[in-house]
């Protein structure tokens, strides 16, 4: 699918990956709609790319249907998702004096992580199959985010590997709901990039963090993550599949 012209959504866009992701489509002439929980931040990298902003919760459903009605009503009837939003709590599951893990932190990443995704996919696919069919064989794409944790997840990621292995499992049963409808289904899976919740998550900058990757050594940039999105749209057999971004890292 090319991307120029069409109303592309991009959910955790205000920041990490999904701003670079918003920089490089607004690049390539599609009209781009941040939704993020944040509307101050998302407003700020609305206004430096020129594109829409939008508040939104997630995993909420009142939120997400009025965050797609401004979207269209801006930019027309989206037929791009992806799906950068995502939290992480790292946290042993249990420790020595410290107890088990806060049951918490699972539910508020399925919250986000993986409510949240299924919310937008569902929603949003669900107004692509009533929208006129293009020329093109493609009729909308989703692209997921999920995480090298949710393969082979280091310690102190339980949580949040389930979570993100949960939108991998996602992957392939969504892509043949929606092959009815052109609608395709690719899951990208991160390794350490370069982001804001990548320093939260290591306590430091990302680049000074030894990531453990084969080549190249060091971390990945957004704008890396991006290309691979925009690759996926524009790549039509992809579909039903889980690509690993990651510089071959392997958790131990």
């Amino acid at each position: 699918m090319d991307v120029k012209g069409k109303s592309v959504v991009i959910t955790g866009g205000a920041s990490g990956l999904g701003a670079g992701t918003a920089a490089l489509f607004v690049e390539q002439g599609a009209k781009v709609a941040v939704f993020d929980r944040n509307l101050e931040l998302a407003e700020a990298i609305a206004k430096s790319l020129g594109c829409l902003a939008v508040q939104c919760d997630v995993a909420d459903e009142v939120s997400v249907e009025a965050a797609l009605d401004k979207a269209t009503t801006v930019n027309g009837a989206p037929r791009i998702f992806i799906n950068c939003a995502g939290i992480d709590i790292i946290g042993r599951i249990a420790t020595r004096g410290g107890g088990p893990q806060p049951l918490e932190a699972l539910s508020q990443q399925i919250a986000v992580n993986l409510t949240g995704t299924f919310n937008i996919c569902r929603l949003g696919a669900d107004r692509v199959r009533q929208l006129e069919r293009l020329d093109a064989e493609d009729q909308g794409v989703i692209v997921n985010v999920a995480s090298a944790a949710g393969l082979d997840g280091p310690k102190g990621q339980t949580a949040y590997g389930a979570t993100k292995a949960a939108v991998i499992g996602m992957t392939l049963p969504m892509a043949r709901d929606l092959a009815a409808y052109g609608v395709r289904v690719v899951t990208i899976a991160p390794g350490v990039f370069n982001t804001p919740l990548a320093a939260q998550v290591l306590r430091g900058d990302p680049e000074e963090f030894d990531t453990g990757t084969l080549f190249p050594k060091r971390a990945g940039k957004p704008a890396e993550f991006a290309a691979m999105a925009l690759h996926i749209c524009k790549n039509s057999m992809l579909n039903g599949e889980v690509i690993r971004l990651d510089g071959g890292l392997r958790a131990i």
